[in-house]
């Protein structure tokens, strides 16, 4: 018989255990800073004062209050003194197709933050407004003759608007996200760590968007409660700088540092999507660490329908697939995370797919007592009551899994999630049949990566007038921080 212990284990896996006490530990050592001196860990409080401590000085300096010598040269007491990037020196790289509905909305929120100067939007083949929204805020704009995907967008964009020779540092960010007022207080910190080549950010799902439907409310508090649980559990201690190896750096709303992205490459051929790869890139080419911390927030749309839920999971989960089929595995610390990642993947997706089956099986007799005299299905109960009891299922997954949502609604102060958490178990199964679906496709299959949006919904906001450059003029865009002439 299966012990209630095991089925949860089956469930759940050992990451959250492992990954959760290394973030511990992480949370330790951060809290070490303030008494020792060397290393200090990049993004932890103490290491923030002495941030702002030096760009004051280095403020006052350039002021003439101050005599240059006397302002720092390093945070991080390293033995090369790293840069120390300010907003500034921050693109912010767009790539967006039909996003009319909600791109005029995310380029307000991040031209609060940054100069709309920074901000560089590739139009990829809009047939709607994106291009006209855009030029209302102001931001460089840059038009492709054709649809070359998300992929293809940023690489242009990076070529084309001379990033990486402009900028200490990038922002992807996708066209439905905003980031929060305290991102860049977050993410910015992390980059003082001159090992460290890009900062993922925090994914929260917007909440409560008008005319959301029932469907839409229980899909959005599903996928909000797997970034927690992902991003709080895994991630962050996954990031330590001592035990650093993440799968994903999610391409919503990441920093990506300029020097690093010539040696990435962003486009292979037959990828679906490119976070997952350009992630892969840094580590298997030595380029640094991954950053991450939870205050690094960005809010992003997730989808509200059945059908653009399943699509979008389907080009996650084959994206994964893709990326570990292009990489392949090495004896590194990176190969081991993901192995034990894809193992117990696969282990739980197999459980959750048998769950209903299993349960049903189980129920039969007590339902319907006839049921157990069957030609098949008695002999069947027989065989699965035999290893296995609906009180386990109950006590080894049900409850685990509803106690997991009960945490994380404390946590995030959302009691919405209580009501819609008795719906995630069915929806969990739903993931694990896109897992498995998905496998044998990363190996038949090539995508070209062009888009394939879910449905937007706006949130409503106005612009400003602003200007575009369309690639099918052959001029070259000006290498200059300020808004391009239209051509």
């Amino acid at each position: 018989m299966i012990p209630v212990w095991l089925a949860a284990v089956l469930c759940f896996g050992v990451n959250f255990a492992l990954w959760g006490t290394i973030g511990v530990l992480r949370v330790l050592d951060g809290a070490l800073d303030r008494w020792r001196r060397l290393p200090a860990n990049a993004g932890s409080g103490s290491h923030r004062a002495r941030r702002a401590t030096a760009l004051a000085l280095v403020a006052s300096a350039r002021e003439g209050l101050l005599p240059a010598r006397l302002v720092p040269d390093g945070l991080l007491r390293t033995e090369t003194p790293p840069t120390v990037l300010t907003v500034g020196e921050v693109a912010v790289l767009m790539a967006a197709h039909d996003e009319e509905v909600v791109i005029d909305d995310s380029l307000a929120a991040i031209t609060a933050l940054v100069p709309a100067s920074n901000v560089h939007v590739v139009s990829d083949f809009s047939t709607d407004r994106t291009v006209e929204l855009a030029r209302r805020r102001g931001v460089h704009v840059v038009e492709t003759p054709s649809n070359v995907g998300k992929a293809g967008a940023l690489e242009l964009g990076i070529a084309h608007f001379g990033l990486v020779e402009r900028f200490g540092a990038v922002l992807l960010l996708d066209a439905d996200t905003r980031l929060d007022p305290g991102y860049f207080d977050a993410a910015l910190p992390l980059l003082d760590d001159p090992q460290v080549a890009a900062v993922a950010g925090c994914a929260h799902s917007q909440w409560g968007r008008p005319g959301s439907t029932v469907t839409g409310r229980l899909l959005t508090a599903h996928r909000s409660r797997v970034y927690a649980v992902t991003q709080r559990l895994l991630k962050f201690g996954q990031t330590w700088r001592r035990t650093n190896a993440t799968h994903i750096v999610p391409g919503f709303a990441s920093l990506y540092r300029t020097r690093v992205l010539p040696e990435i490459t962003i486009n292979p051929r037959g990828l679906v999507i490119e976070d997952f790869n350009m992630t892969f890139e840094v580590y298997r080419k030595g380029l640094g660490r991954v950053a991450f911390c939870v205050g690094a927030v960005a809010v992003t749309q997730d989808p509200d329908t059945v059908r653009d839920y399943v699509r979008q999971t389907k080009r996650w989960a084959l994206g994964l697939w893709q990326t570990v089929r292009r990489h392949g595995w090495r004896p590194d610390l990176l190969s081991a995370v993901v192995t034990l990642m894809l193992a117990e993947l696969l282990t739980a997706s197999a459980v959750f797919l048998a769950l209903p089956l299993l349960v049903a099986v189980l129920a039969a007799p007590d339902l319907v007592p006839a049921a157990g005299r069957l030609p098949v299905l008695g002999p069947l109960h027989a065989a699965v009551a035999g290893h296995l009891t609906l009180t386990t299922i109950f006590w080894g997954m049900a409850v685990p899994d509803y106690l997991l949502t009960v945490v994380v609604a404390a946590v995030e102060r959302r009691p919405g999630y209580l009501l819609h958490g008795l719906a995630f178990l069915p929806l969990r199964t739903v993931d694990a049949a896109i897992a498995l679906y998905t496998l044998p496709r990363a190996w038949r299959e090539r995508s070209t990566g062009r888009w394939t949006s879910p449905t937007r919904r706006a949130s409503g906001t106005t612009g400003t007038t602003g200007t575009v450059i369309d690639l099918r003029d052959p001029a070259p865009a000006p290498a200059r921080q300020e808004p391009d002439v239209a051509v």
